[in-house]
């Protein structure tokens, strides 16, 4: 199977494609409990944690400092903030909890590669310095408050027996 090459990506936005990268994991170990018989209720209570201590801050960064760079009315910010309302409906749901898990990890799977091999290309070809200075600083006050990303004591998608 023939992949894409590596994206070459500016510094400022790196750390935000390692968020990315926990996002896609995220969406590999829903999968993975599904596939383990893992009760949705604990990859539900998981992925609760994981929105609220790591995608919140994210979409918030993205849609403050990131998303403006092109402006909120360009074709690719407007689907970026459509799949970002359709992700927190999806995560903030409280019914039909199997389906809508299912839903998060495709969905979200497919919002990060559309941000990481679409949009982002976009956002650094026009970005100015003084605004990839802002996301830096910004995401680095944020990540001085967040909570490891392992630091989730149930890794139901380990589990074994």
């Amino acid at each position: 199977m023939n992949r894409p090459p590596p994206l070459k990506r500016i510094d400022a936005l790196i750390p935000l494609s390692h968020d990315h990268h926990h996002g896609l994991w995220l969406s590999l170990k829903i999968r993975s409990g599904f596939k383990k018989g893992i009760e949705p209720v604990r990859i539900k209570n998981y992925t609760d944690w994981f929105f609220e201590e790591h995608l919140l801050p994210h979409f918030d960064l993205e849609e403050k400092y990131v998303f403006p760079i092109l402006g909120n009315d360009h074709e690719l910010v407007k689907r970026a903030l459509a799949e970002h309302r359709k992700l927190n409906r999806l995560f903030t749901a409280s019914s039909d909890l199997q389906r809508n898990l299912v839903l998060i990890e495709e969905m979200l799977e497919n919002h990060i590669r559309f941000e990481e091999r679409i949009l982002f290309t976009e956002i650094q070809c026009v970005a100015a310095p003084a605004d990839l200075q802002t996301i830096t600083t910004v995401h680095s006050a944020q990540n001085d408050h967040r909570v490891s990303v392992d630091s989730w004591e149930d890794t139901f998608w380990k589990y074994e027996g």
